[in-house]
């Protein structure tokens, strides 16, 4: 999918470096229908929002000369032995 994206992306010429604050802009509108979604219980909208999401995430991160899954890797890396707890639905690390 990522190649496929990044393919539409280039063909509207998107992928363009200086595209990147729009594309940090969509991206916000982006999550703010997700959360609209979610608040209305409107579970289509919300599966639209969050595959938009990452559309607009591996756009970015290619304007940015990023990989999109290394990023992801990476992240993962970062979080994948922190230990916490989960306290009203917000996970807490240890230590702060």
């Amino acid at each position: 999918m990522k190649d496929l994206i990044l393919q539409w992306a280039k063909d509207r010429e998107l992928l363009k470096p200086e595209n990147a604050t729009k594309q940090a802009l969509k991206l916000t509108e982006e999550v703010g229908e997700l959360a609209s979604a979610i608040l209305k219980n409107k579970p289509f909208e919300q599966v639209d929002a969050i595959g938009d999401i990452q559309v607009v995430l591996i756009i970015l991160s290619a304007q940015l000369g990023y990989d999109y899954e290394e990023c992801l890797k990476r992240a993962y890396e970062e979080i994948q032995d922190r230990r916490g707890k989960t306290i009203n639905g917000t996970f807490i690390k240890e230590g702060i």
